[in-house]
């Protein structure tokens, strides 16, 4: 054989290698987002038996920089390495120890908090590691850690506007969106995200040179479709984005589907009357070109932070002996939207139902809103005084704590979508409580899918968020909207305490489970099960199983019948069984895992489970924690 074919055939070899069931080699371990695995040793008959195998510290030691607050990092295993990033480093790791095999230091910044990407190279240009930091894109040699010198300008391409998220590679072709922020929006940004004005336009690149490729208008220009949905001029703007961690794939048919975030700022949007288009979306465009060929809006003209963050899930389901390319988008407004991902129509069913209305000066409001006929919401979405807590559910002392706050401040919801109250001179002085509260519902954590059964799994968790709007008084100052601002807000909560008097910690006032473990049968658009996710521990034993939200990450699917989730505020890992939602194993942690776990073979033939837990504070506060069977 000639030495060209010598080295296509170890090519070939190790790009399919790269997409063995033993590997998890990408973000969310294949481009339809499905985050399912194979993988059957570790099942619902023995996962109670695993145990730690072992760790590794992100940030090793006390002079190293921080890795960040709380880290949302998935790695990666391709081909019997694992890769990650790990504050102002990347890291190669042995998946069976834990052992560096190389690792990278950025001269400034930081890392991605959320993760990398292979790409299996060519005949010109070796296997990489691409990862972004701040306005930056890097091309690591996957082999060596090293610079690639190919990629961009010796190995590095600088964006127009940052990307925390994970690129994503289809064939030779980087897709990436953007982080950036519109007017008004007073944000701790991570890295160097200023909100520096650009259009929030999701990109293409390159994978072998870095050459920009297209980009798409999160905004439409003129002539293009969606454009008359921004009226008075209002889209010449920045703040309409795509943030998610990573963008989804029809490999088949080269369709890209981007879920689009809020168009900011949040909770008033009087500089930007109209739906919104491409706002809260999912938009499906050709890999190759970008070009549009549908989109679905799940919230118009929003105003309660319902951004769009989870990853779509691409799966084939069978309706009424039919099947059907479906695309399953959850989001924070706490419906999950099942559509066809040929043309983006719903397969169930999707009423526009009027929505109350509200009269904050200079507002424009949606007469309606669009509701999923099937399945029924995954989170609540209004709440009553009825539904605050009672002793049964906490204790006499919190639940009276709860009623006074609710009565002091003259809560109002008029259902879903209940839009702020204006707080001005002659006006009611009720506040606003609206369901979900603006960190979800379903958060950036999104679903996972079993493809042999249609079973899809989602966390979600219900949090009202409470607040009014109000004069601006920063309205002069430059960047400020120039009528009203929502103020802040805070969580419906108040103090737990013991018979002694001391505060053990702050509960949520409405009724629990306060997160719950979904199984939605996609081929008929049921809920299959549902359970309390996470539990309360300094609650008496009887009343502790109230559902723990506090973490955002999401869960995976394995073929072993087994559904894995960090996800919760009380620092546990734990096994369900995919077809009742029995659980079956749960490990405490040092921290809560924010991250979504993954699963893999090692090349000892051992199955593996691994997840990122991160806790707040400035120590050795951010660890990958691994397990196995014995």
């Amino acid at each position: 054989m000639k030495p060209q074919w010598i080295a296509l055939a170890a090519f070939l070899l190790q790009t399919a290698g790269a997409q063995t069931a033993a590997d998890w080699p990408t973000y969310n371990r294949d481009l339809a987002a499905t985050r399912y695995s194979a993988l059957k040793q570790i099942n619902a008959g023995n996962v109670s038996r695993l145990a730690q195998a072992w760790s590794y510290r992100m940030r090793p030691d006390a002079t190293s920089p921080p890795a960040g607050t709380m880290s949302e990092v998935t790695p990666i295993v391709v081909n019997g390495v694992m890769y990650l990033p790990a504050g102002n480093r990347v890291v190669a790791l042995d998946p069976e120890t834990g052992a560096e095999v190389w690792r990278y230091e950025l001269k400034t910044g930081a890392a991605s908090q959320r993760g990398v990407a292979y790409w299996p190279g060519d005949k010109d240009n070796p296997a990489r590691i691409l990862f972004t930091a701040g306005h930056k894109m890097v091309a690591l040699n996957a082999k060596t850690g090293k610079l690639d010198p190919g990629f961009g300008n010796e190995g590095e391409l600088t964006m127009d506007v940052p990307f925390a998220g994970v690129p994503t590679i289809y064939k030779n072709v980087i897709l990436v969106g953007m982080n950036m922020f519109g007017p008004g929006e007073e944000h701790l940004h991570q890295q160097d995200e200023e909100p520096d004005g650009m259009p929030g336009d999701s990109r293409a690149y390159d994978a072998r040179t870095g050459k920009k490729l297209w980009d798409f208008h999160a905004v439409p220009l003129p002539g293009e479709v969606g454009h008359d949905d921004w009226k008075e001029g209002n889209w010449k703007r920045s703040g309409n984005n795509m943030w998610s961690y990573a963008i989804t794939v029809d490999e088949k048919r080269g369709i890209v589907y981007m879920p689009m975030g809020g168009p900011a700022a949040n909770y008033w949007g009087g500089d930007r009357k109209g739906n919104n288009l491409f706002a809260n979306s999912v938009v499906a465009v050709d890999y190759a070109t970008g070009k549009l060929k549908w989109y679905f809006q799940t919230v118009h003209h929003e105003l309660w932070d319902y951004d769009l963050p989870p990853d779509p899930v691409l799966i084939d389901i069978v309706k009424n002996g039919k099947k059907i390319p479906a695309l399953v988008q959850t989001g924070k407004s706490g419906y999950m939207f099942i559509l066809d991902r040929l043309t983006g129509k719903p397969v169930f069913g999707v009423e526009e139902r009027p929505v109350a209305q509200g009269s904050a000066p200079g507002e424009w409001y949606a007469a309606t809103q669009p509701f999923p006929l099937k399945p029924p919401p995954l989170a609540r979405v209004s709440i009553k005084r009825e539904d605050i807590v009672t002793a049964d559910d906490t204790s006499a002392d919190h639940a009276k704590a709860c009623q006074e706050i609710w009565d002091k401040h003259g809560f109002q919801d008029s259902g879903p979508f209940t839009p702020w109250n204006y707080q001005g001179e002659g006006t009611p002085q009720h506040e606003t409580i609206s369901l979900p509260g603006p960190t979800g519902g379903t958060n950036w954590g999104g679903a996972t899918a079993d493809p042999e059964t249609g079973y899809v799994f989602v966390n979600s968790q219900d949090s009202p968020g409470t607040g009014w709007l109000r004069d601006n008084p920063k309205a002069k100052e430059p960047g400020m909207l120039p009528y009203v601002m929502r103020p802040g807000f805070f969580s419906f909560s108040a103090p737990y305490k013991d018979s002694d008097g001391k505060t053990l910690g702050s509960l949520p006032c409405i009724k629990p489970p306060w997160e719950r473990l979904f199984a939605v049968n996609a081929n008929t658009g049921n809920i299959a099960w549902q359970v309390p996710l996470g539990v309360t521990d300094f609650l008496p034993p009887e009343k502790r199983n109230t559902g723990r939200s506090g973490a955002f990450a999401g869960p995976i699917a394995t073929a072993g019948g087994l559904v894995f989730i960090g996800a919760t505020g009380d620092a546990r890992f734990r096994a369900f069984d995919s077809k009742t939602g029995k659980e079956l194993w749960i490990t405490q942690l040092e921290y809560s895992a924010t991250a979504n776990p993954i699963t893999y073979q090692g090349k000892s033939g051992k199955q593996y489970v691994a997840i990122v837990a991160s806790g707040p504070g400035k120590g050795n506060n951010q660890a990958l924690v691994v397990f196995a069977l014995p």
